[in-house]
Order: C-alpha cells, then sequence, then structure tokens
C-alpha cells in the first residue's frame, strides 16, 4: 500500500520515503551479506525474490504490506527500510520488520527510525498494537525493539520457517496506550 506522508525519521541525516522498485538492486545488495541475512527469517537467493514484495506494497488493500526506504539525505543512499506486514485491519494491529546497511549499524539510525515510525502508525493507521519478532539469538534487533519500549511478551517457538527449519521467535509489543 502507497504510504501518504511518512513521518520524520527522528535521525539527524535520515529520511524516510515510499520504498520504489528502482531501490531494488541498493536493498538487495546488503540483505544479501551474510551477517545482515543470518539473523532474519528473510529467505532471498536472488533479487528477484523481493519483487513479490514490491507488488503488494502497490495493492490498494487495507492489509497489504507497507514499506518505506531510509535515505540518506546526503548521498539520497538507500541505507535501510522499515515497514509493516501481517495487518489486521479488524484488530487494528501489524508486525514492523526493519533492516539496515551493515555500513550503518551502531549509529542509532534504527532506533530512531523504529520508535518514530511506530508512534507514527498509532496516529496514521489507527492501529493499537504493533508487535516485532526476532529470530532468537538476533539481539541487535532485540536491543532495537527494547529502546523503542516494546515490551518483551515471550518465546513464539516453531514460529516461522526460516530457510526450511522452523525456528523460535521473540516477541515484543508496544501499544498506543504505552
Amino acid at each position: 500500500m502507497k504510504i501518504g506522508h511518512p513521518p520524520d525519521s527522528g535521525y539527524p541525516g535520515v529520511s524516510l520515503r515510499q520504498l520504489e522498485r528502482s531501490d531494488i538492486d541498493d536493498w538487495y545488495a546488503y540483505l544479501k551479506l551474510p551477517n545482515v541475512f543470518g539473523p532474519t527469517s528473510w529467505n532471498l537467493s536472488s533479487r528477484d525474490d523481493l519483487m513479490p514484495l514490491f507488488d503488494e506494497l502497490e495493492s490498494a488493500s487495507a492489509v497489504s504490506a507497507r514499506r518505506l526506504s531510509i535515505v540518506s539525505d546526503a548521498s539520497g543512499e538507500l541505507v535501510g527500510t522499515i515497514g509493516f506486514h501481517t495487518i489486521s485491519e479488524l484488530n487494528r494491529t501489524a508486525e514492523i520488520a526493519y533492516d539496515l546497511s551493515p555500513s550503518n549499524w551502531g549509529r542509532g539510525i534504527a532506533r530512531a527510525v523504529c520508535g518514530s515510525v511506530a508512534a507514527w502508525s498509532f496516529q496514521e493507521y489507527g492501529f493499537v498494537r504493533v508487535q516485532g519478532t526476532v529470530l532468537q539469538g538476533n539481539s541487535r534487533s532485540a536491543r532495537v525493539l527494547e529502546s523503542c519500549h516494546f515490551r518483551y511478551e515471550g518465546l513464539l517457538r516453531s514460529y516461522r520457517m526460516v530457510r526450511g527449519v522452523p525456528s523460535d521467535f521473540a516477541v515484543y509489543s508496544r501499544l498506543a496506550t504505552d
């Protein structure tokens, strides 16, 4: 689903805009890196594996995925993405997902953008709950959610298949009333 006016990124020198098909090569370039790919549930063997996501982003359905590009103001370069999937219009819930190129890790960008986008989603979409799931062992992502006031709720055993293997995920949530 196309996003109207994205929120402020919450981080100086970084902006948010709608993810576009022209971002695919830059996005795949860092998603395929072992240190990015390994601790996630991405199942990518080529850039073409991302194409169905773009088809969903272009859907007008209220429950289709939404994704923003995180872009460097100085270079215009894609440095990451953030958005929502598993959206329930009835329950007014969604799952947040984000990724960042390793050259931008450790600077607080993911934390700032995640906090900004989560808060914005309660106003923009009327979500009452946003959750994040983290593949067990991905402590970096868990720290991002915790620093954005997401609360740990527990372990989801064999929650998702990760490259053919049932895997455990920690679940975190943030409510509009938090």
